[in-house]
């Protein structure tokens, strides 16, 4: 469904995304992970146009989107999300969501006066459709609600709504679990799930927490510096020495030699004796209370 190809983009000498080239196949949930500033959201940034790539392809069911506006990708079939959630908090969640209806007759002042019966129709279409999308994603019964009285999560799942009103045939979303609780994640993960099993919907998304990765994807693109380092099956991914050195340092990824067992996550753990420091990148870890 996506393919990019030798895609680049340089702010200044710095390569925010340099060469990355992957695919993401219709109907599967991938994800795009690695270390902080390892260039996943300037990546996306460039497949949905809102930063014009220096180089490279990427084409969407086959046909070139390369440097095409927001605006024409978004037509194409191609919807993002951003890490910070913006919702109209004074309107309601219903109206939030018919907000990103696509194609509405009465945008031009002549429908509105020679096809009224047009324009209601498909008024009652659009509110069914936002109606059975809050539905599948446990807020339709918020549907009269002000969107500014929901709590983070169901404010993350009201900005995936707005997304799957537009009926995209691929959506990214970017850090669908940030600034939400573990237990709200996991909702909101298993929301994510059902779509892309009842609407068919094929989703690339950034995440750092390894156990959502690990669970719910079907393939994996690890990017770090720029360059994309590894893809694969999530155990494969895991694995992987470049994947562990793009996280811990390559000092630290030689000194596990071939005791390794458990991942990246677990190598730390396994060769870092208590007060010993650990010379390497920047890791991101989440630490839940209680552990």
């Amino acid at each position: 469904m996506l393919s990019v190809r030798n895609v680049s983009l340089r702010f200044g000498g710095i390569h925010a995304v340099d060469g990355a080239t992957f695919d993401v196949e219709r109907h599967s949930i991938t994800s795009l992970i690695g270390p902080n500033g390892a260039g996943k959201t300037s990546a996306f940034n460039v497949i949905a146009g809102f930063y014009r790539g220096k180089s490279g392809s990427v084409l969407l069911n086959g046909e070139e989107i390369f440097r095409k506006p927001p605006y024409e990708i978004a037509r194409q079939g191609l919807i993002r999300t951003f890490q910070l959630t913006r919702v109209l908090n004074r309107g309601t969640v219903l109206d939030n969501v018919l907000l990103a209806a696509q194609a509405h007759p009465g945008v031009r002042l002549r429908n509105l006066f020679f096809r009224p019966f047009a324009s209601r129709a498909y008024e009652r279409r659009a509110q069914d459709d936002a109606m059975d999308i809050l539905e599948i994603l446990n807020l339709k019964s918020h549907a009269k609600a002000y969107a500014g009285t929901l709590s983070g999560g169901q404010r993350k799942l009201l900005e995936i709504a707005r997304a799957l009103m537009a009926k995209p045939h691929l959506l990214l979303l970017d850090e669908p679990m940030a600034g939400i609780n573990p237990t709200l994640g996991k909702e909101v993960f298993e929301h994510i799930r059902n779509l892309n099993a009842s609407l068919g919907t094929t989703i690339l998304f950034i995440e750092h927490d390894m156990g959502v990765i690990m669970r719910n994807s079907d393939r994996v693109i690890v990017m770090s510096e720029g360059r994309v380092v590894s893809q694969g099956t999530p155990m494969t991914v895991r694995h992987d020495p470049a994947v562990i050195e793009a996280y811990i340092g390559k000092r630290a990824a030689t000194a596990t030699g071939s005791d390794r067992v458990g991942g990246a996550a677990a190598v730390i753990a396994r060769h870092t004796a208590p007060g010993q420091a650990v010379s390497g990148r920047a890791v991101h870890a989440d630490l839940a209370g209680g552990n």
